[in-house]
């Protein structure tokens, strides 16, 4: 992802894109556009987009810390050491996109709305206004929010109590709007509304699913959770996939960039973060969820759709096309367990493969006669061509093979990790400037010669292509926070059913998807976006991978389910801090996410000082604030409201929810 520019935003998000549909189109006035004169219709979706933007930082990044991906690039620091540090640009794409591109146009939005009686705009202002700052509390804690908007230079911060309560009640005024009947004279909601195309019933059900969402964070707070409120609120949310709210998302050759950041207008944010360059992997962690959960030892149906794989063995015709092929499924890397690999290698040293458009010999000194004798062991296993003279061994690597060019030994096997990149037309065949045909979005590699014979090195992941639908909120989220608060009441029979529903519906979404897709023929050219075994998947829900008994299911159970199906998301770590992560000391609910942990390459004691899991400190908990920027220009107001907030150990103190009362989160940052 390339370094996000900061510029003032009015309306010059309202100017002239060429755009994906004619939601995001010009203002009527191209030449002279001031910030009363863009059109509601007009404004909505560029909001929309821009949310998208932050939205898919926020959920890549943190699903590094949650243990959903590994990545050998500047955020490896949260999928690795945990050596998080103030100077970190990884804690600042997520502000500088909600505030300048989204942020900087809801009061405009809600005033010029008003002045129309669009009362439906005026909701949908709010909806963002509670999405992105309770985006910013999840991820800074305190953060200007009541002045944050208002035009002043350096604005006072508010603590997180106060930004909780401001976006609970920007949702419930959304609803009061939401039920009013426009104006006959205001524009109508469909006309600039892409998510939902002005289905108001939908937005009234994401208003009350992020009501739920959002009152599930106090569960730390006994005076403050309230299941009946939040069931309340679950039974006029979402009731079935049909309610989902996503941002449909394309890969189309007719895309066009973005003024603010230079990427394709009409993909997916998570695409834009976690799989436009070639620096992530599956983790070892959510790979065996996938293909062990509960011990049973089960495949997950899903796993080959969300885990990608890369094509060996290949054959060529007479025109050097691909004629056969093999395909290798990606190993996860491991972070927190014995992390040999890494530990052998460093904490950032997974490679990037290469193609041998020709074929291509490599020498490999190694000196440890064990090591060398594996490696030997490892090129016979493969059918590779190879000699030894004394400590060296050359490995030829035929046409047609990936392979990673470099004569280190340790990472000649890390064709085994295959990344999760996804090309999507726009942006071309990578090192090229050829853009590939809209229903192929395999990665090529680093050359065109893979491209011309179709050697694909990734098929990437379900969530993360460029046209995978961004998910906004969920079916089966809300399943699994039913089944959630059922479980804290005790109420097993109910949790069981609700979180077998809620694997069911994610199973169910994602084959709706992967139907559409093989529709339009993705599968032609990448086999993991072809629909799931119908049998396969029933084999699955009646397994030992899913708990079949109300006597013995357990929070584990519902959390890790639901941590597999959102995935790319924020609420991962979220859900994690509010059941402190594999601590075991919340209620009687044991370890909840075990085998997440500090892993062998550990090196963030001074941003983690807490030294017992137990210790709020022992986790990361929370971002820094962007240096450049808040500490940067308003460090008296930041640190007026949190006396830490430029101390590196901001990393690990806890935002105002994930404490168990006031008292104690203000002992953090007064």
């Amino acid at each position: 992802m390339r370094n996000f520019k900061y510029i003032i935003l009015g309306s010059i998000l309202a100017l002239g894109f060429s755009s994906c549909t004619d939601w995001l189109n010009v203002n009527t006035d191209p030449d002279n556009p001031n910030n009363k004169s863009v059109l509601v219709q007009n404004r909505l979706p560029w909001i929309q987009r821009f949310y998208q933007y932050s939205a898919g930082t926020a959920n890549f990044r943190t699903s590094c810390m949650a243990g959903v991906f590994y990545s050998n690039s500047a955020v490896n620091a949260f999928t690795t050491t945990w050596a998080a540090n103030n100077a970190a640009s990884s804690a600042t794409t997520s502000y500088q996109t909600w505030f300048v591109g989204t942020a900087a146009n809801l009061n405009d939005l809600y005033e010029v709305a008003e002045e129309q009686g669009a009362y439906h705009y005026m909701a949908a202002a709010n909806v963002f206004h509670a999405l992105g700052f309770m985006q910013m509390l999840d991820l800074y804690g305190e953060m200007p929010y009541t002045e944050a908007l208002a035009g002043i230079a350096a604005p006072a911060y508010d603590d997180g109590k106060t930004i909780f309560n401001g976006c609970i009640a920007k949702l419930d005024e959304a609803i009061e709007l939401f039920g009013r009947t426009q104006e006959a004279t205001a524009p109508g909601f469909a006309g600039g509304d892409m998510w939902n195309g002005g289905d108001v019933g939908k937005w009234i059900k994401l208003c009350y699913g992020l009501k739920a969402r959002y009152l599930l964070k106090l569960s730390k707070k006994s005076d403050l959770y309230s299941a009946a409120d939040i069931l309340d609120c679950l039974s006029k949310g979402p009731q079935s996939n049909a309610d989902n709210i996503v941002a449909t998302c394309f890969n189309s050759a007719t895309d066009v960039t973005d003024y603010l950041i230079g990427d394709p207008i009409m993909t997916n944010g998570n695409w834009n973060y976690a799989a436009y360059g070639s620096n992530q992997r599956i983790s070892q962690y959510y790979y065996n969820l996938l293909t062990n959960m509960r011990g049973s030892g089960v495949e997950d149906p899903r796993m080959s759709k969300i885990v990608p794989a890369a094509m060996y063995n290949v054959k060529f015709d007479l025109n050097g096309k691909v004629q056969s092929n093999d395909w290798l499924r990606s190993k996860g890397v491991d972070s927190y367990g014995q992390a040999t690999r890494l530990l052998k290698g460093g904490a950032t040293s997974i490679q990037i493969t290469s193609y041998a458009s020709k074929d291509v010999d490599l020498a490999y000194y190694i000196a440890d006669p064990t090591d060398r004798a594996a490696f030997i062991s490892a090129q016979e296993e493969s059918g590779r061509p190879y000699s030894v003279n004394g400590d060296s061994v050359k490995v030829t690597y035929r046409a047609g093979s990936i392979y990673v060019n470099n004569n280190n030994y340790l990472y000649a096997g890390d064709t085994v990790y295959v990344n999760i990149r996804s090309n999507a037309s726009l942006t071309g065949t990578t090192g090229t400037s050829t853009r590939q045909n809209e229903s192929d979005v395999n990665w090529y590699l680093q050359s065109a010669d893979a491209y011309n014979a179709g050697v694909a090195g990734s098929t990437g992941s379900f969530q993360l292509h460029p046209m995978s639908d961004m998910e906004i909120l969920t079916y089966h989220e809300m399943c699994f926070i039913k089944a959630e608060v059922y479980m804290r009441q005790g109420d097993r029979g109910n949790a069981l059913t609700a979180y077998k529903a809620g694997i069911q519906a994610h199973l169910d979404m994602m084959q709706a998807k992967l139907t559409e897709w093989h529709a339009f023929g993705y599968d032609a050219a990448n086999p993991d976006m072809s629909p799931m075994d119908a049998g396969q998947i029933s084999a699955y829900m009646g397994s030992n991978a899913v708990c079949q008994d109300a006597g013995s299911l357990t929070m584990s159970d519902i959390m890790l389910q639901k941590y597999l199906a959102m995935g790319c998301s924020l609420e991962n770590w979220n859900d994690m801090r509010r059941l402190n992560f594999s601590a075991g000391n919340i209620s009687d609910f044991g370890v909840v996410y075990p085998g997440y942990d500090r892993g062998p390459l550990f090196t963030g004691q001074a941003a983690l000082p807490g030294t017992a899991k137990t210790d709020p400190a022992y986790w990361l908990r929370r971002w820094t604030l962007p240096t450049a920027l808040e500490l940067g220009y308003n460090s008296a107001q930041a640190t007026a409201m949190n006396i830490h907030a430029g101390e590196l150990f901001i990393w690990s103190i806890p935002v105002w929810w994930d404490c168990a009362s006031d008292d104690e989160y203000y002992s953090y940052i007064k």
